[in-house]
């Protein structure tokens, strides 16, 4: 079976639904990278170099389209990162949206991969330039040492989901696809909505079947038996009942 190639943006951590898959699916190779391209990653599976893509999106918001199904995973807490001795270090978990107005903030939109993405937009917020607001697992993944980071509280949220192509036409949903679909979406190795599994249990009745066709036919119990006349029966040698066979019987004289 071919290469089963993923996709995944910047602060995802697919490892252990791949460890789970080289534990299922031995035989069957498994390629992943990280794509920071900027753009939707689902130009990937357009431009047929992905099978299944790991993106982020607006939480609320529908990213499925004409072309491509997606599963929202789980929602990302945003974070505000600052500049180390910032006053938010004196907060202790989150920190009200509405405690940061005046603040200067710093666009994503101009830090672009070409020019460093997140990694050179904290280093700007590490100089004391201004503030970023980023999703928990990016700001964890871009950790600096002279950059503080605290979840922030009224600030929108967004959500990792899987995306994968829709077939076209008659044509069948991709098997590699839907047995990772299970693995991430938690089926254990034996659940019967694993495409694996339908078929090996399609495999060994249709095994089964063979066998009791092969197998012979075992002879009736108790069959009919052929008997013939009794011994000293009505009708049979050694009967008392035929007439006897002899001279006429002599007159007097």
């Amino acid at each position: 079976m071919a290469e089963l190639r993923i996709a995944y943006v910047p602060g995802v951590t697919p490892g252990k639904w791949l460890d789970r898959w080289r534990e299922r699916q031995p035989d069957v190779p498994v390629q992943a990278r990280m794509y920071d391209g900027g753009d939707d990653p689902r130009a990937l599976l357009a431009a047929g170099t992905a099978d299944l893509v790991f993106l982020r999106f607006a939480d609320g918001t529908k990213p499925a389209d004409a072309v491509t199904h997606v599963i929202p995973l789980y929602e990302e807490l945003p974070v505000v990162c600052a500049p180390r001795d910032h006053g938010i270090e004196l907060y202790d978990d989150e920190v009200p949206l509405g405690d940061l107005a005046g603040e200067s903030w710093l666009d994503p939109a101009d830090y672009p991969p070409a020019v460093g993405g997140v990694a050179m937009a904290l280093e700007v917020v590490g100089s004391g330039a201004g503030l970023l607001l980023v999703p928990m697992s990016v700001g964890r993944l871009h950790r600096r040492k002279d950059v503080v980071q605290k979840v922030v509280s009224g600030a929108p949220s967004t959500r990792i989901g899987i995306a994968w192509l829709k077939p076209v036409g008659d044509e069948p949903e991709d098997v590699r696809v839907q047995e990772f679909i299970g693995i991430v979406r938690g089926r254990g190795a034996n659940s019967s909505r694993q495409p694996s599994v339908r078929e090996r249990e399609q495999r060994e009745a249709l095994q089964a079947q063979r066998q009791r066709q092969r197998a012979p036919q075992e002879a009736p119990r108790g069959g009919d038996r052929k008997t013939g006349p009794r011994p000293g029966g009505k009708g049979g040698a050694g009967s008392g009942g035929g007439k006897r066979r002899g001279g006429p019987s002599r007159g007097r004289r």
